[in-house]
């Protein structure tokens, strides 16, 4: 498995506005082989940013790299810009290979 995580410091007027941008997107991510979950995580509240992750888990390193040279990528990251900027600096990006993974049996 790999986890691919972009951190966004998100202004705070702009937290509806960041969040509505990803909720209304069309993402592919499910036409791609190898895609297993996304998730959109909201984080801790600082003094001039919310901080935001994206979340996605791929079957392997391999399926992760082929999602950022397909077209269903290109199309998910061609939004409409905005003149309002809706975080501060660059998304951060981290990916991890999985070392151990323990779930839970049964039903949640």
């Amino acid at each position: 498995m790999f986890i691919a995580m972009n951190r966004f410091k998100v202004v705070k007027d702009s937290v509806t506005d960041f969040e509505q941008v990803w909720l209304g997107r069309d993402s592919h991510l499910g036409e791609m082989e190898g895609f297993v979950e996304f998730q959109l995580l909201k984080g801790p509240e600082h003094e001039d940013h919310v901080l935001y992750a994206s979340h996605t888990i791929w079957a392997s390193k391999a399926a992760f790299e082929a999602w950022t040279r397909s077209e269903q990528f290109r199309k998910a990251h061609s939004r409409v810009p905005t003149t309002k900027p809706l975080y501060l600096g660059h998304p951060q990006f981290e990916g991890f290979e999985t070392v151990q993974t323990v779930s839970r049996p049964g039903p949640v």
